[in-house]
This record gives C-alpha cells, sequence and structure tokens, in this order.
C-alpha cells in the first residue's frame, strides 16, 4: 500500500540543510588551527603528513567531558567545555611524553543548535591553537529521541607522536624518587556527577548563581574552571621526567599506579600543597570522608611528575609551580598511592 503522507528527515527531527551550515561554521573555524602538516580536509577523511621523526610512535586518546557538560548546558556557556575536552586529551597523551598533531571531536544534541555548537567549537580551536594542534575533524549529529532539550555530548579523539627513545613509561621509576605535582585549576572534568548530587544543582539551578566568598566567585562560575593544559610547560622539562599521571577520573589512587612499576609505590604528603576551597566546600557540604575525596577528585593536583632527586632543581625552575609532594617507597603491599 501506498502512503498518503509526505514523510521527510525535517519532520522525523533531522535537519539536514541546518547540519550542512553548521559543518561550513565548524570548518571555518577549524581552518585556524590547520599545522602544515594537513593536506586534506572536507573529505570523509582528514589527512596529516608526518614529518620530521626518526622512530615515530603515535599516541592516541579519546575521552569526554563528562556531567560537567549539564552545567555548561545549565549556565549557557559552552565554550569552555570545548576548551576542557581539547586539554584534557593533550595531557593524557602528554602522560608519555607525546606532542599533539591533531583532534577530532563528536558533538551529538537532540535538535542542532548552531550558537551552542559554534561556542562550543571556538573553545576547541582556542585551545587548539594554545597546544599547537590541528581541529582537523569530527562529527556533529543530530539525534532526536535521544537528547532531550538542552542536553548534548562532547568527546574527543587525539592523536600525538613521540620518538620511540624518548617515550616516558615510568618503567626508570625506583625508591627514592620525587613526586612533583602541578596544580589544577578546579575540578577539571572529573567528579561532576557528585558535585552536582552535593550541591542539588538538577533541581535547584539558582544555586549555580550563588556567590561563595572563599571562592571569589558563584558556584557556576568555579564549576565551569577550564581543565588546565600542561603540555607548553611541560614540553621543555620532558627529558628530565621519569613518569608523568594525570590526575582524572579515579584521583590519585586510581591514576597514579598506572605509571608505576609493580615493586614500588607513591608516598604523597597531603600537606605539602594547599587544597582549593571548591574542594573543602564539597567536602564539608557533602560530609565525604576524606579517602573518597582523594578517591574521586584531584584536590589541587592536576598533574603528578616522578623524577630522580638529582633532577628536581632544574625541573622546578622551568616550572616554578611545581611542588614536591611525595616521594616513591618500595612496595609492601597492594597499595600503590599512600596518602597521610
Amino acid at each position: 500500500m501506498k502512503s498518503t503522507s509526505k514523510e521527510t528527515y525535517a519532520i522525523a527531527g533531522v535537519d539536514v540543510s541546518l547540519a550542512n551550515k553548521v559543518k561550513k561554521i565548524v570548518a571555518q573555524q577549524a581552518q585556524a588551527t590547520f599545522r602544515p602538516e594537513v593536506i586534506g580536509s572536507g573529505l570523509f577523511g582528514s589527512m596529516f603528513q608526518l614529518k620530521g621523526y626518526d622512530e615515530p610512535v603515535l599516541v592516541s586518546s579519546t575521552d569526554g567531558v563528562g556531567t560537567k557538560l549539564k552545567i555548561a548546558s545549565l549556565s549557557g556557556k559552552n565554550d569552555t567545555v570545548g576548551m576542557d575536552i581539547v586539554n584534557h586529551c593533550v595531557n593524557d597523551i602528554l602522560c608519555c611524553g607525546a606532542e599533539p598533531l591533531f583532534f577530532l571531536d563528536y558533538i551529538a544534541m537532540g535538535k542542532l543548535r548552531p550558537k551552542q555548537i559554534e561556542a562550543i567549537i571556538s573553545g576547541m580551536v582556542r585551545a587548539c591553537q594554545e597546544a599547537g594542534c590541528s581541529l582537523i575533524g569530527g562529527e556533529t549529529a543530530e539525534m532526536p529521541g535521544i537528547y532531550s532539550q538542552e542536553n548534548y555530548d562532547l568527546v574527543g579523539f587525539i592523536v600525538g607522536v613521540v620518538e620511540k627513545k624518548d617515550i616516558i613509561d615510568g618503567s626508570s621509576i625506583a625508591p627514592d624518587d620525587v613526586i612533583l605535582g602541578l596544580p589544577s585549576s578546579g575540578l577539571h572534568t572529573n567528579g561532576y556527577s557528585l558535585a552536582r548530587r552535593i550541591f542539588d544543582i538538577d533541581a535547584n539551578l539558582s544555586c549555580l548563581n550563588k556567590f561563595y566568598p572563599e571562592l571569589g566567585k558563584s558556584l557556576g562560575e568555579e564549576l565551569l574552571q577550564v581543565h588546565r593544559c600542561y603540555y607548553p610547560q611541560l614540553k621543555p622539562a620532558l627529558p628530565l621526567i621519569k613518569g608523568i599521571a594525570h590526575i582524572t577520573g579515579g584521583g590519585f589512587t586510581g591514576n597514579i599506579p598506572r605509571v608505576l612499576p609493580q615493586d614500588v609505590a607513591a608516598h604523597l604528603h597531603k600537606d605539602s600543597w594547599d587544597i582549593p576551597p571548591i574542594f573543602k566546600l564539597i567536602q564539608e557540604k557533602g560530609a565525604m570522608e576524606e579517602a573518597e575525596m582523594y578517591r574521586v577528585f584531584n584536590m589541587g593536583i592536576g598533574m603528578t611528575i616522578v623524577c630522580s632527586p638529582q633532577q628536581v632543581a632544574q625541573i622546578v625552575t622551568i616550572l616554578p609551580q611545581a611542588k614536591v609532594i611525595g616521594e616513591i617507597i618500595k612496595r609492601e603491599d597492594e597499595e600503590g598511592v599512600i596518602i597521610n
């Protein structure tokens, strides 16, 4: 039987014409990030010509911003999460000593909102430019029935490169090595589901506008602080470093052991750095145990570095914000990280 109705994709909730307009906007912004090695864009695949390496090893990573997106959507400020996703991915491959080459994004929402997408992309472009990374491609998906209202998802994929001989894998880490910490800019991109629950943000949107004297800003402004990118400042110090851990989901206990040999552990001194007020506020308001805080949040340390004692002075000269926060010890039980 023939249908008498004239069905279209637009009636089903997908606007192809609007999607094409959005793609043009994204492409125009992305071109500002292109390195000379980009030799093709706009095809079904993007091309990047690798040059200048003897034994290049490609390093890749993918991640999302998590439920920080909810805060961005509720606040109507979406450029910072664009920066977040790039910086998070850059930091991840930096742990291997890799230089970021190119980045791809995936944005999905129930109904395409050009202004929102443009804000997200503008943040990505800024972060890519600061890291010297090309925004080489991506996907913008309109998915009615999957995402509702102002909600959307944002995922990033990055490829970097490191000379094989320069890979940082933590294999040389030994007892008495020193652990340095680099300060975070806040929660970065982890722990937001818990923070939203503690402040009851979903049910009480006005709390995002509440000013907290100890923060010096509103709760919304604090929670949207950009995930710090460590690549530009860490790059000159990489030859001096034995291991790097990005403190993301899983906090200290879930991330530092990933770069340690099986026979050693990290001993951190929690009084060796200042914990930012936002973490103290979360702990007090949520009546959280201290161990859980260190398991969920970065507690003010976004990246840890392991080096030999002899390299500490030189690294601190390069990275003035770095603080000695602990040392490597012989592992005597299953605990990979001891915090006291």
